[in-house]
């Protein structure tokens, strides 16, 4: 029989093709991912820096959009012709009205109650019925309601017309609440200037605006990103319009930050006085980011001056 020779037949493990890399392979894959990635984000990064500068623009200019609409509703419930710009156009002063109605007066026919006297003599104190009247029609309710420390304003023509009495800023046809009585619809007044008229400045239509505070609208230009957009209210009432810091120290907390981060604005106001008739313009402009440039927004409001 034949001998196998077991050295002939030892089993030998093959050699495994498994192996690492070198580091010449490592760092040959490191340089060509960064040389990728910068590629990358050379593309990458304006659409991004876009998109963020998009979202900051978005968002101021939503601020200054709504800013324009706060302003533009006090507009419209401003008492006629009680609308005033500075010289410098950064600031728009009204006086608020809440509500109006209508006065008893003396030429209704055959008047029963208590009539707006705009010829009486005699103060509120000796004659108390020199300060009363009656409102025709149903009192105000709820928000619009007429309480103490309102002010009655009747036939407001505005400042060209205050020697004659018509300018509410000066107090010729305005006066002071000082009660109410619901139940027979009685107004009384603190005082009545409109008896001290030189010539009865009578509504034509009997008519009668409730002011509850002026308003006070500034922009307040600024460094280091201070400039913002305040409102102002529940300060006296003067006949010339008042320095902001004037206004800013007599409202003491009565005032609100509408918008921040303005460069400027504008506030142009332009009357047709023969039509009764106003147009307010504002202008606001705004810078979102470092880099994103600025942003101008454009209102126009139509003001109704019918006293």
């Amino acid at each position: 029989m034949r001998q196998v020779n077991p050295l002939r037949h030892r089993y030998v493990p093959a050699r495994s093709r498994d192996r690492g890399f070198t580091l010449a392979e490592a760092i040959i894959v490191i340089v060509i991912t960064g040389i990728i990635s910068a590629i990358v984000a050379t593309f990458i990064v304006k659409p991004v820096e876009g998109y963020t500068q998009a979202v900051a623009r978005a968002e101021t200019t939503d601020v200054a959009d709504n800013a324009m609409r706060r302003i533009a509703r006090d507009i419209r419930l401003a008492l006629p012709n009680s609308i005033r710009v500075s010289a410098d156009q950064r600031s728009l002063e009204l006086l608020l009205t809440k509500t109006g109605g209508r006065y008893l007066d003396v030429e209704d026919m055959q008047p029963v109650g208590n009539i707006l006297n705009f010829e009486a003599s005699g103060s509120c104190l000796t004659t108390p019925a020199n300060c009363r009247f009656d409102v025709v029609g149903l009192l105000p309710t709820g928000s619009q309601a007429i309480v103490p420390g309102d002010q009655i304003v009747v036939y407001n023509l505005g400042g060209n017309f205050a020697s004659l009495g018509a300018d509410a800023y000066s107090g010729g046809n305005r006066a002071a609440v000082s009660a109410v009585n619901a139940a027979t619809g009685t107004v009384t007044l603190a005082a009545n200037p409109f008896a001290a008229q030189a010539t009865p400045m009578k509504s034509p239509a009997k008519r009668f605006q409730v002011v509850t505070t002026p308003v006070t609208y500034h922009c307040n230009v600024g460094t280091g990103g201070t400039s913002r957009l305040m409102r102002y209210w529940n300060y006296p009432i003067t006949a010339l319009q008042q320095s902001p810091a004037n206004v800013a120290t007599n409202a003491g907390n009565n005032n609100a930050i509408l918008a921040n981060g303005v460069q400027d604005c504008r506030f142009d106001y332009q009357t047709l006085r023969n039509i009764n008739s106003g147009l307010i313009g504002i202008r606001i402009t705004m810078a979102p980011t470092a880099g994103s440039g600025q942003i101008d927004l454009v209102h126009q409001v139509h003001v109704d001056n019918t006293p």
